[in-house]
Order: C-alpha cells, then sequence, then structure tokens
C-alpha cells in the first residue's frame, strides 16, 4: 500500500526546502497532500506544491468547497503519518497547549496518526526556555520530533536550528512508517502494540545524560581537556530516546549529531555543565558519562600567554573543578537512579568501588581507557554495585547503550517512584 503523508509547512525562511522534501517523497513512492500556513504562503506558494504532489493544497480552514470535499477532520486522518516541516516555535507552541486556531492547527488537534515534527529557528529560539519547554511535553505527548542541525543560519548567526536536510528528514520519515501501526495519542505516548519491548521501556521516564570532554581554558587559545569523543554519551542518549524516555541531553565540545528525539544543552567547562544538570532536574535516572576535567586554571589568561626566552614554563594555578556526580549524590532533586561512569587505567573495578561510596552513587560503569577506548567505537565495561560487579565482554558502544539502557528501565520499574 503506498504511504500516504500529510505535510504541514509552517512559515519559517526553511519553507522553501519543502519542495525539495515533497520532491523527494514522491521519488520514494509516497502521496502526500499539504497543508500551508498564512505565514508560510509568503515563502512557497499553493500552486509550485499542488504541482509537486499532484493533489490540492489546504491553506483555509473555513474554505466552504474544502470542507464539502473532504472536511478537516478527515484530512487529519487520511494519512499514515502527518508531518511539519519546517515546525517554527510558534506552532510548537500551539501544539503544545492545544491551540486550534487555523487549519493546520486544527488538524493537528484532531489527528490520531503519528506526527514528526521537523523544528526550524533561530538558534536563541531554540534554546530558550518556553521552546525547550515545549519541546518536552510534546515529546511526553508522544510527538516524534527531530534535532535541528547546527550551522549558519539566515539571520547570519551560527548554531543550532537549521531544518534538518531534506535526505534525513525523508529517512526518518520511512523508519516511523516502518514502525508497527496502533497510534493513539490520547494515551499521551506512542503507543505500538507489536513493537518490539524496547520502544515502551522509558515510557513516561526522564533521563538525563552527560557525555564529551569539558574545555577549561588556560588562556583565548588553549584549554585543559580529557580525551572524549562523547560516542558512548550519545549512544546513551539514542537509546534512551529510542526507549520513549524524554532525554536531556547535556554535551561537552564535541562534534556529533544529536540524537533524534534528544533535547540537547551544549556546554564547554565543568561549572557549565554542573548548571546546565542542576537546571535539568527532576530527573528520574542520571547517567553521567562526560569526562569532566578535574581541574581548571585559577585564572585563565585574557591574552595567550606568550614564551618568554627564559625556557621556565609560565605559571600555571589550579583548582578543582565541581564534581558534579558527587553533587548529584547528595542533591535535593537526587535522581532515584544515578549512575557515574570510571575512565581508569589500572585497578579498574577497585577504583569504581571506591568511587561508588565516596560520590554516593547507585552505580559505577567502569571502563579500560588505556588502549583507544576514547575516540574508538567500542567498549569493555564493568557494572559495579554495592552488590557486586557485572562484566560485560568489548561490544559496540551502541550495544553497551542498548543493554546499559535495558537494565536502567529494569531498576526503574523495580522502585518506581
Amino acid at each position: 500500500m503506498t504511504p500516504r503523508l500529510l505535510l504541514i509547512i509552517s512559515g519559517g525562511i526553511a519553507a522553501y526546502k519543502s519542495l525539495e522534501l515533497v520532491r523527494l517523497l514522491r521519488k520514494r513512492g509516497m502521496t502526500v497532500r499539504a497543508v500551508l500556513t498564512q505565514s508560510a504562503q509568503a515563502f512557497v506558494t499553493p500552486l509550485s506544491l499542488g504541482v509537486l504532489t499532484e493533489n490540492p493544497v489546504f491553506t483555509d480552514l473555513f474554505n466552504l468547497k474544502d470542507e464539502q470535499e473532504i472536511g478537516h477532520i478527515q484530512l487529519s486522518r487520511q494519512a499514515d503519518l502527518v508531518v511539519i516541516a519546517p515546525a517554527t516555535a510558534n506552532i510548537l507552541a500551539k501544539m503544545a497547549n492545544g491551540i486550534a486556531d487555523d487549519l493546520a492547527t486544527t488538524l493537528l488537534l484532531a489527528t490520531d496518526k503519528p506526527v514528526l515534527a521537523v523544528p526550524a529557528m533561530n538558534v536563541r529560539m531554540w534554546h530558550h526556555r518556553a521552546t525547550q519547554r515545549n519541546l518536552e511535553r510534546l515529546h511526553a505527548d508522544g510527538v516524534h520530533i527531530m534535532t535541528p542541525d547546527d550551522g549558519e543560519m539566515a539571520c547570519g548567526e551560527f548554531g543550532t536550528g537549521r531544518l534538518p536536510e531534506p535526505e534525513r528528514i525523508v529517512a526518518e520519515v520511512e523508519r516511523l512508517l516502518a514502525l508497527p501501526k496502533g497510534h493513539d495519542p490520547l494515551a499521551g505516548q506512542p503507543d505500538f502494540a507489536d513493537a518490539p519491548e524496547t520502544s515502551a521501556l522509558l515510557r513516561g521516564k526522564h533521563i538525563l545524560i552527560t557525555a564529551g570532554p569539558t574545555h577549561e581554558p588556560i588562556d583565548p587559545v588553549r584549554y585543559i581537556a580529557n580525551r572524549s569523543s562523547g560516542k558512548q554519551g550519545f549512544a546513551i542518549a539514542a537509546a534512551a530516546a529510542q526507549a520513549g524516555a524524554r532525554v536531556t541531553l547535556v554535551a561537552g565540545p564535541v562534534h556529533l549529531p544529536t540524537p533524534d528525539g534528544v533535547t540537547r544543552i551544549d556546554v564547554q567547562t565543568a561549572r557549565q555543565m554542573l548548571g546546565a544538570v542542576e537546571s535539568a532536574l527532576p530527573a528520574d535516572a542520571a547517567i553521567m558519562v562526560a569526562a569532566v576535567a578535574d581541574w581548571r586554571t585559577a585564572d585563565a589568561a585574557d591574552q595567550k600567554l606568550k614564551k618568554d626566552g627564559s625556557g621556565q614554563p609560565a605559571p600555571l594555578a589550579l583548582v578543582e573543578n565541581p564534581d558534579i556526580l558527587a553533587t548529584l549524590g547528595r542533591h535535593a532533586q537526587r535522581p532515584a537512579l544515578l549512575i557515574g561512569f570510571a575512565a581508569e587505567t589500572q585497578n579498574i573495578a577497585g577504583h569504581a568501588q571506591a568511587k561508588l561510596a565516596r560520590k554516593g552513587a547507585d552505580w559505577i560503569v567502569a571502563n579500560d581507557v588505556s588502549g583507544d577506548v576514547m575516540g574508538g567505537d567500542s567498549n569493555a565495561v564493568q557494572i559495579v554495585t554495592a552488590s557486586g560487579i557485572e562484566t560485560w565482554p568489548a561490544l559496540p558502544k551502541g550495544q553497551v547503550a542498548d543493554k546499559l539502557i535495558a537494565k536502567v528501565a529494569d531498576a526503574l520499574s523495580a522502585h518506581p517512584h
């Protein structure tokens, strides 16, 4: 059966990419019906969309002809998937609050089909607390949300907020269409009756994850850091999102794409990471994977430190960074399950057991980083708890993430809060 899509285009500059998106969707054999918001018509015309979709284009909630021939309720339910691309901050806010004041938002409130939102907006709008709050509510309501790309924007600013490339959107559409049917938005989350059990393991849970290194400035061009690629933390965030969790990922400076369905907060330093972690609370589980620099300079230089010809190094006073894991261990909003990572080069289990008690964590995931684990694609870990040590063989980091998230789900279901 030919997949049927309802494509809602809202009014941002990225709306012009919807034409290429339609072309690719049609090339993949999909039927596309398009809805344009009033502001979207400033960027894309109904005529151009109609030619590409080979279907009427809908724009007006109270168009008598459209209502007689199809009706907005029917239109909202005759698709296999509803896609909003681009999804502006405005339409996301309306969706999150159940506002139905035009055809697009009325369709979204009336549909009983899965919904994919593809946000695109200015970087500051994306990171605004109101937008992030709306995204969290939509995720909890079962809306699938792609994370925008990083890059230069039409406004001249740089950061997260660019519409993902049409090819990436098509890939996500195909992934969602391949899921078993049975979505019921009134239940608050996607409900795929025949889906693998992992799709609902963490439904309704908030998982907080840190990943990557921190960069502690010495001067404007130098910094103290750990050799962390962020791959393991990002893999865990992806696995948690796939298990149905609402995921907040606090990431140090790494060049990795944000996993779909994950809310990402970028930081540079340990103090910034701690602030972001505390702002993201409460959480059901926190998995602290980041390799946080233990020390920072007491006073970072405003200008580049230069050699003076004496052969002596510049004086560098170090102070300890805040201990994020230990802070959470004694926090008033301590997560029900607190997991730390221990990157060790010797006496792996012994150091992890000491860290478990010292930090007030529930588990420590210990790994031997004496080889090429940092930056590599596989990992061999030991899960250290108060009751013992569980040793896993070397596995791809994605499989480590899947196993860990399954274990987290078991622990949270055994001790619900």
